[in-house]
């Protein structure tokens, strides 16, 4: 028999804040969820945290047995849910992955989202494409999570994630639920400032560069509703909101690896270790159907809130529709977010976890 899961997307503002605060409302949020009858909660991409690209990332990740972990194992028990969040994850196991950027006493960092049942039973996926900037708090995961709960099995995936249809396919016959937790920022009205008090936008940066950044729109919209239906499996994905500032990591190299299509930002070399990055987030905070239509969604003028839904689950495992729909994405748009912005990040990972 087709069988109901009421799941709820919970949308958090993605200033910074400390932990133990951000928890507080996290709990405010699922509590109530939860008394509106939700078996799912999922909570935003790092919503213990918020969304910068400081390097004090580094100083509050936790271990896997931290407090973060420790509040969602016990409210996942006390309030019967399954509950689903990503957070900042230092391991102690040094440098797992056969690369160089780890420390040997402190491990290395992922981006983990993490669903624990009420029965305390825990799954673990790693982000897979650190996007862009995300590169100087955290490296890449490996391999995809099935998470095969009582509710069913659900795929898990990390906000960019989601732009990769590999991963998609990767999950295709082997899921009932996709479960995406996104903190997407707005880069493509972000506006930079430098010291001397100059702004530039991606308005003014050119054609090229301005196109690249609107790539964000298009995944927490149509990718993730394509993609879900393709796999005939409905999909709930959240939001930060808010306006955030921060920090550009290794800010000179980072504006000098987009100058080939951005000639512009030459003039701000000087002073592209200053700059301040000022955005809002992208919208999506949303429960789907196995047809891809939206059951609910909240807009950013909602604030931290939530939505729920109620989505039907078939008495069988289904299978991909057809072919799979391409993104639309351009490979400049993933050359950019997954190789060129990656890379002039690393050694602020690198500084980062040393001085962590």
């Amino acid at each position: 028999m087709p069988r109901p899961v009421h799941i709820a997307a919970v949308q958090m503002d993605a200033n910074p804040a400390p932990t133990p605060e951000r928890l507080a409302r996290a709990d405010r949020l699922v509590t109530d969820a939860t008394q509106g009858g939700a078996d799912l909660v999922v909570l935003p991409e790092l919503f213990n945290l918020g969304y910068t690209y400081d390097e004090s990332n580094h100083q509050r990740a936790e271990a896997p047995d931290g407090p973060t972990v420790a509040w969602m194992r016990e409210t996942a028990a006390r309030r019967g849910v399954h509950l689903a969040g990503s957070l900042l994850l230092r391991d102690g196991d040094g440098d797992r992955d056969g690369d160089r950027d780890g420390d040997r006493d402190g491990g290395e960092v992922y981006n983990a989202l993490l669903v624990l049942a009420p029965d305390g039973r825990q799954w673990r996926y790693d982000k897979r494409y650190p996007w862009g900037w995300e590169r100087s708090a955290f490296r890449p995961g490996r391999g995809i999570t099935v998470a095969e709960t009582d509710l069913g099995d659900l795929g898990l995936l990390i906000c960019w994630d989601s732009a990769h249809p590999g991963l998609w396919r990767q999950y295709a016959s082997l899921i009932d639920i996709m479960v995406i937790a996104s903190c997407p920022p707005d880069i493509s009205q972000a506006i930079y400032r430098s010291p001397d008090g100059r702004q530039l936008t991606p308005a003014n940066m050119g054609p090229v560069l301005h196109t690249l950044l609107k790539a964000a729109h298009r995944v927490f919209d149509d990718v993730i509703r394509q993609q879900a239906a393709w796999l005939g499996v409905p999909a709930v994905n959240t939001v930060g909101c808010g306006h955030i500032t921060t920090p550009i990591p290794n800010g000179r190299l980072s504006m000098l690896s987009l100058v080939p299509v951005a000639p512009t930002l030459l003039r701000y070399l000087s002073q592209a270790d200053r700059v301040q990055l000022s955005c809002g987030m992208v919208p999506g905070c949303q429960v789907i159907d196995a047809q891809g239509r939206v059951l609910a969604a909240l807009a950013q003028a909602g604030g931290e809130a939530f939505v729920s839904a109620v989505a039907t689950l078939p008495d069988e495992r289904p299978s991909p529709r057809g072919p799979q729909p391409r993104t639309g994405l351009s490979r400049l748009a993933y050359l950019a977010s997954d190789v060129v912005l990656p890379l002039v990040s690393i050694p602020a990972y690198r500084r980062g976890l040393r001085r962590g």
